[in-house]
């Protein structure tokens, strides 16, 4: 009796045991972020403390996000993937690669949030938004005894040789909406004619969207080609960098959010994807000066943020431009057409 007991109360254990196991992997998700590094900890400190649930969080460019999801699409290992501009995720949405979920917190968006959403039947959805542009070092440009420049076709010019740094648009989300805004703008056969112009005055492609203003802040490069909000930061942080939104008018972002398809905690997705939706969530961004435009109206905005309102803002198509076809197609002709031109 006393060996039935003790083989009863060790099958009870392991049950309990893998209970408990069960329940605790339930406890868990994996953040894929796209946004400033900062931010991303924030995010996940922020949830954890909220829920009680633990974040493994990997910080990488929305273009190498969308090339991890597709790597591991027969065995998804991020649950959410948070940040980044909204063209990838509308393509990780086209290719299956993320599935639809409507939350309750929808009521509370803007709607051009909402209409991230629509487009990609449901699958991604808008958390902030901020207009592209460029910044400079003031005291670099001084120093070269260069003109300011306030237009794209500034940054063309001969003088500016050497001077100007942006993203790769293989691998930054933001370098890949400024070869979609100068086609847009432009029109595709006078932009690409400016993308090779542009060429021959970049010192260097970055794997990051935000480096080049990072690079233009600490003075190992004039002029930065970034999303306005992230030249503002360094301008606040005390860097003598200055905002520019180009003349001719540009294009803006849509920085998205997505629940990978089949992920490994889909509940503990969800509640992280209601979560961000929420005002308290996004008003985090203060704490490190993110100036992005939140998606959530009651949220709060810095007064440093750019102001939408008053930037001159192309009628930017993501449908197309966030489709996967297209983007392959202009990436192509980037490598094909400019990258390999001498500089």
């Amino acid at each position: 009796m006393r060996k039935r007991t003790l083989i009863a109360t060790g099958v009870m254990a392991v049950l309990m045991s893998a209970t408990t196991t069960v329940a605790m992997a339930k406890d868990k998700m994996t953040l894929y972020c796209s946004a400033q590094d900062d931010w991303c900890q924030l995010m996940v400190n922020g949830f954890e403390e909220a829920t009680g649930i633990d974040v493994a969080m990997t910080r990488k460019s929305s273009g190498e996000t969308f090339a991890q999801l597709k790597a591991e699409a027969s065995n998804p290992k991020g649950d959410v993937w948070w940040g980044g501009t909204g063209d990838p995720h509308l393509q990780a949405a086209e290719e299956g690669l993320t599935e639809p979920y409507v939350s309750g917190m929808r009521d509370q968006l803007n709607d051009w949030a909402i209409s991230q959403a629509t487009s990609a039947g449901d699958k991604t959805i808008g958390i902030y938004s901020g207009a592209l542009g460029y910044g400079y070092n003031t005291d670099l440009l001084a120093a070269n005894n260069l003109p300011e420049p306030t237009c794209w076709q500034d940054l063309v010019k001969p003088e500016y040789k050497g001077h100007v740094q942006m993203a790769n648009p293989n691998s930054s989300g933001t370098a890949y909406t400024t070869l979609a805004t100068i086609v847009q703008l432009f029109g595709e056969d006078e932009g690409f004619e400016f993308m090779k112009g542009l060429h021959k005055n970049i010192n260097q492609y970055t794997k990051s969207g935000s480096a080049p203003i990072k690079a233009a802040a600490r003075g190992e490069s004039t002029i930065g080609i970034v999303f306005m909000h992230d030249a503002v930061k360094q301008a606040v942080a005390g860097f003598p960098i200055k905002v520019v939104a180009p003349c001719e008018g540009t294009g803006y972002e849509i920085g998205s959010m997505s629940i990978v398809k089949d992920s490994r905690n889909p509940e503990s997705a969800k509640k992280f994807y209601d979560w961000a939706l929420s005002a308290e969530a996004q008003t985090l961004a203060l704490q490190v000066n993110a100036f992005q435009v939140p998606s959530n109206k009651g949220s709060e905005t810095s007064p440093s943020a750019p102001d939408l309102a008053s930037i001159k803002l192309i009628d930017y198509d993501f449908a197309k431009y966030g489709s996967s076809d297209e983007r392959k197609r202009l990436l192509k002709k980037w490598d094909d057409d400019v990258s390999v031109l001498p500089q």
